[in-house]
């Protein structure tokens, strides 16, 4: 069976309610209750998203996570009271999308799923057109007017993560190890590769209404 949304956590009072709310949305979610159960329903069923507790029981949402990115390629988003920098950090690193303190707000939650499941699917989807821009996700190519643009491999996979990530704010850190696959790239080369996307795709590379600065924090892609 196919469904948007996986809870898994021991909390169960907590579970049953959240999904019982996403599904009045039309967010088809079910849950699980430790590990084991997780692993088990991948056997036969699939999910566009998963909601991770870090602590179940006996088990570790971290060790979870890492089993399950072997195989499947869905976001993850930790749910946990545990809020220390550690923790957020070790969570993002693993391969988690996003990181959500307990208690939680039903409605801001179901709006945060609502989000990634769009940019989910937008990432099935073989093109996305903005502007004069197409980018064709299968050939890895992107097109201004039907003509090749020409981009070299890395301003491609650093463009295709901002817009298939589009309307978000995205991190140094995260395009650092999203695109390049490392932490240790500077921001100088980051800087460059930004700059001459601008140049190829904006009329004012140096007033940009599709790859916007936000200071301090890292960069957001609007159309």
């Amino acid at each position: 069976m196919k469904y948007d949304c996986l809870i898994v956590d021991d909390e169960i009072p907590l579970s049953e309610s959240t999904s019982e709310y996403f599904n009045m949305f039309d967010i088809k979610t079910t849950w699980v209750a430790d590990a084991v159960a997780c692993l088990e329903f991948f056997k036969e069923n699939q999910t566009d998203l998963i909601l991770l507790d870090i602590n179940l029981g006996t088990d570790s949402g971290f060790s979870l996570c890492k089993k399950i990115r072997e195989n499947i390629d869905v976001p993850i988003l930790f749910i946990s009271a545990r809020n220390s920098d550690d923790d957020i950090l070790l969570a993002l690193g693993i391969g988690g999308d996003d990181y959500i303190s307990k208690p939680y707000s039903l409605n801001v939650l179901l709006a945060k799923v609502k989000a990634v499941l769009k940019r989910y699917q937008n990432k099935e989807t073989e093109e996305v057109t903005f502007g004069r821009f197409t980018i064709n996700f299968h050939l890895e190519r992107v097109f201004c007017d039907g003509n090749d643009l020409g981009l070299k491999a890395m301003e491609y996979r650093l463009l295709s993560y901002l817009v298939r990530n589009s309307s978000r704010i995205i991190s140094k850190e995260e395009l650092f190890g999203r695109v390049w696959g490392d932490s240790i790239t500077g921001d100088g080369t980051l800087n460059v590769h930004i700059r001459r996307l601008r140049e190829k795709l904006e009329d004012d590379p140096n007033n940009p209404k599709y790859i916007r600065t936000i200071w301090g924090t890292g960069y957001i892609f609007e159309d």
